[in-house]
C-alpha cells in the first residue's frame, strides 16, 4: 500500500454542525446519566422562570398591588379558592399574582447586577493582567479587601443610602444590584486576570507585538476572546446569589415596597405572623418560588462547570466510544477500519494487543 493510499484511508475529522457549537446545546450533548438529568432539570426551571417573567402580564390574573376587582375587595388571608387559587395575603393581595410578578423583579436584579459586575470586572482584569506593574498590585489589594466585605451588610447599607430603607422599584433593584456588583467584581477580576497573565505570553500575542499591533488591539481582539471562556459558568452561579440577596433585603425590611413592585422576600416577611396562625399559603408559594429559581440556575451553573473540566466530564456510552476508537485508532498498516475486511475481517478469536500486533489464540 502506497503512502498516498494510506493517507486516503485515514478518516478526516468531521466538522461540527452549527447547532453543536451553541454552548448549552454542546454541553447537553456531552453530558450523560445523572449529569444530563441535572442539566436538563436546571434548564427547564431556568427557562420556565424566564418565560414567566416575560409573560407575567398575561399569566397573572391581577396586578401586583391590586386589592379589589369589580366584585369588591379581595379580603385578607383568604384561603385558596376559585377566585384566588393561592389565596390572599395579610395585606389583601392575591398570592398567585404576587409570585408571578415577582419573577420580573428578580430577573431585573440579575440583569443589572451581574451585567455590571461582568463589565467592570472583565475590564479591570484585562488591564491589570496585561499591563501589570503598580496598577496591578493596587487593583489586587483593593479587590481582595472588597471580597472580604459581607455582601448582605453592604446591601443593607446601600439600600439605606439610596432610599432610606423605603425602596421604590428601581431604588430596591439598584440597592441590591450595586451591592452584588461591588462584591462580585473581585471574582470576575481574579478569573480574567489569571487568564490574561497566562495568555499574554503566548506566541500569537508576541507575534502581534512584533508586527507593531497596538496594545488596545491586542488586548481586545486577541487576549479578550481567549480569556473569557469561563464567564458563562460564573454568570449562572452569581445569578442565583443575586436573587437570594434581593430576597434577604426584602425579608429584613429593606426591600421594595409592595405598591412599587412584587418581591418575594417582602412577602415572606409579612407572612411570618401567618405561619404561627396556621395560614400556610402566604409563605409557602413565595418561598417555593425562590427555592426553584435558585435551584434551577445553580444546577445549570454546576453542570456547565463539571462539563468544562475534563476530569469531571462524563464519558459517552461504551458502545459509542468504542466505535469512535475503532474508526480513529492507528495500528501498523493503517487504522482498524482500513484493514482487510475491517474489524469483521478478523478470524474468530483474533485480536490486537496494546502495540497493535495481531494475536491469535
Amino acid at each position: 500500500m502506497t503512502r498516498t493510499e494510506t493517507l486516503q484511508t485515514v478518516p478526516t475529522p468531521k466538522k461540527r454542525r452549527l447547532r453543536d457549537r451553541i454552548p448549552v446545546v454542546h454541553q447537553l450533548r456531552q453530558s450523560v446519566g445523572l449529569q444530563r438529568g441535572m442539566l436538563v432539570t436546571g434548564l427547564v426551571l431556568t427557562v420556565l422562570f424566564i418565560l414567566v417573567a416575560i409573560f407575567a402580564p398575561l399569566i397573572a390574573p391581577y396586578g401586583f398591588a391590586q386589592l379589589r376587582d369589580a366584585s369588591g375587595a379581595f379580603g385578607a388571608q383568604n384561603p385558596p379558592s376559585a377566585e384566588h387559587i393561592w389565596g390572599t395575603t395579610s395585606g389583601g393581595y392575591d398570592v398567585f399574582s404576587r409570585v408571578i410578578w415577582g419573577t420580573q423583579t428578580a430577573i431585573l436584579v440579575i440583569i443589572v447586577a451581574v451585567v455590571f459586575s461582568i463589565f467592570i470586572g472583565v475590564l479591570l482584569g484585562l488591564v491589570s493582567g496585561y499591563f501589570g506593574g503598580w496598577l496591578d498590585r493596587v487593583l489586587v489589594v483593593v479587590c481582595d479587601a472588597i471580597y472580604a466585605f459581607p455582601s448582605l451588610l453592604l446591601a443593607i447599607v446601600i439600600a439605606i443610602a439610596i432610599s432610606g430603607g423605603q425602596s421604590s422599584l428601581w431604588g430596591g433593584i439598584l440597592a441590591a444590584a450595586i451591592s452584588i456588583t461591588v462584591v462580585y467584581i473581585p471574582q470576575y477580576f481574579r478569573v480574567i486576570r489569571s487568564e490574561v497573565v497566562r495568555i499574554k505570553n503566548e506566541a500569537y500575542v508576541e507575534a502581534a507585538k512584533v508586527i507593531g499591533a497596538k496594545s488596545s488591539r491586542i488586548l481586545f481582539r486577541h487576549v479578550y476572546r481567549n480569556s473569557t471562556r469561563t464567564l458563562p459558568l460564573i454568570f449562572t452561579l452569581n445569578s442565583s446569589e443575586a436573587i437570594l440577596t434581593l430576597a434577604a433585603l426584602g425579608f429584613l425590611g429593606f426591600g421594595i415596597e409592595p405598591t412599587a413592585a412584587a418581591e418575594w422576600g417582602y412577602d415572606l416577611n409579612k407572612a411570618l405572623d401567618d405561619v404561627t396562625s396556621g395560614i400556610w399559603w402566604t409563605s409557602i408559594y413565595p418561598g417555593l418560588a425562590i427555592v426553584l429559581v435558585v435551584l434551577g440556575i445553580t444546577l445549570v451553573g454546576e453542570s456547565l462547570n463539571d462539563l468544562a473540566d475534563p476530569r469531571l466530564r462524563g464519558r459517552r456510552r461504551a458502545a459509542v466510544a468504542s466505535g469512535e476508537v475503532a474508526e480513529t485508532s492507528v495500528v501498523p498498516g493503517g487504522p482498524l477500519s482500513a484493514g482487510p475486511g475491517g474489524l469483521d475481517g478478523l478470524e474468530s478469536g483474533e485480536t490486537f494487543d496494546e502495540h497493535g500486533i495481531e494475536v491469535r489464540p
